[in-house]
């Protein structure tokens, strides 16, 4: 490993091996199926460590962090073996006289020698980092020894990882691959599609209705729909007075429109969006919700959510039923005075004009688990 400094000290030494997956949303990091990331210098604790984690979206989950002490003996293991070994820790005793006493010990033909090594990384020392991936999970070896082991994760599979990212203060000087998974994940969507027609959304119906639910996704959201069907919108398919459809734009890929048709085609409940998809155009597909609300199922109440989202039906219903006869309802928070961002993800370029209407979603309370929701009614 080389500092990129030169010789000069610096207070961070640390690289990052990744896992990635395909990148679902334009602006944003793709999914980080295995994140590894040794901290020689510069972590909080002021110790050497190793850190492992999983992100999505933007969201990272609970790190995983090696610190030098072998993991507990009750702490469930990763195919048989300790998710953190132990290491030599800066202040602990590493004179020859232990090596001696290791060597003593084993000569004796004792069952149980223990020696410790020093953490598996130097600054300016070559090294063999091994990967590979087990039953329960990702092993870890540094020049043929176990260092540690990071169990899977739901929802981050290995099949879903596409790419190998290799950055941070490290000189690469050869990568080598055992094997490749055999299909792409987002062209393979029959691994998370259950094409079943008892999830396939019945015909929209010939009257108005009482609710429309406008859901977000993106074109290779396979297993986010799926997952959709399968829990909330089982109530769905049950009411006469709710429709829910999912709204798409064409990806840019033409083998993911091709299985993306079929997936229509089949259940029946997803509505196309004239253009490439973008995350800039969030709010035209809001207007499409609307306008499908409004002109194709003529519904009294339009909401909007994302793919992502758990809706409690019987809730939204609940609070709707509390709206006196011929009263309009918007449920959400109205920030009169936001300005527009003009930097970061969700920028508006300055070509907008600054009059703008921003909607801050709320829960609807602490017994209804939506997240993110926007209910509308008497459109004209």
């Amino acid at each position: 490993m080389a500092l990129r400094d030169g010789d000069r000290p610096i207070m961070v030494s640390q690289f990052m091996m990744e896992l990635q997956g395909l990148k679902t949303v334009e602006g944003e990091d793709p999914p980080r199926i295995l994140h590894f990331n040794p901290r020689l210098r510069g972590d909080w604790s002021g110790q050497p460590v190793i850190e492992q984690n999983t992100c999505y979206r933007m969201q990272w989950g609970t790190a995983q962090r090696c610190e030098g002490w072998m993991s507990r003996a009750d702490e469930e293991t990763v195919d048989g073996l300790v998710k953190c070994e132990k290491w030599i820790r800066d202040g602990e005793d590493r004179s020859e006289k232990t090596k001696t006493t290791w060597w003593l010990n084993r000569l004796v033909g004792m069952k149980e020698v223990n020696f410790d090594w020093p953490y598996p990384f130097v600054e300016g020392h070559l090294f063999i980092l091994t990967l590979s991936a087990g039953m329960e999970g990702y092993h870890v070896s540094v020049d043929g020894r176990h260092v540690t082991s990071f169990p899977y994760r739901t929802g981050f599979v290995l099949e879903d990882a596409t790419g190998l990212s290799l950055n941070g203060d490290l000189d690469v000087e050869s990568v080598f691959v055992g094997s490749l998974p055999t299909k792409n994940p987002s062209v393979a969507p029959q691994s998370y599609l259950d094409f079943s027609t008892f999830w396939q959304s019945p015909p929209l119906p010939d009257g108005s209705v009482e609710i429309f639910i406008g859901i977000l996704s993106s074109g290779n959201h396979f297993a986010e729909r799926m997952g959709v069907r399968k829990t909330w919108m089982s109530s769905v398919r049950k009411s006469s007075n709710v429709v829910a459809r999912f709204f798409v734009a064409l990806h840019g890929r033409k083998e993911v429109n091709v299985e993306l048709q079929k997936e229509a085609e089949f259940f029946r409940d997803i509505v196309f969006v004239p253009f490439l998809d973008n995350y800039d155009l969030v709010v035209l597909k809001t207007l499409a919700i609307c306008d499908y609300g409004v002109h194709v199922v003529s519904a009294k109440y339009i909401m909007k959510c994302d793919d992502d989202n758990f809706v409690r039906l019987d809730s939204v219903v609940t609070e709707i039923k509390k709206v006196p006869s011929g009263r309009s309802l918007y449920l959400g928070n109205i920030n009169f005075y936001h300005r527009p961002l003009r930097q970061g993800k969700w920028a508006v370029g300055y070509e907008v004009k600054v009059i703008q209407l921003c909607l801050t979603v709320m829960r609807l309370n602490s017994s209804c688990s939506i997240q993110a929701f926007l209910i509308i009614s008497s459109i004209t």
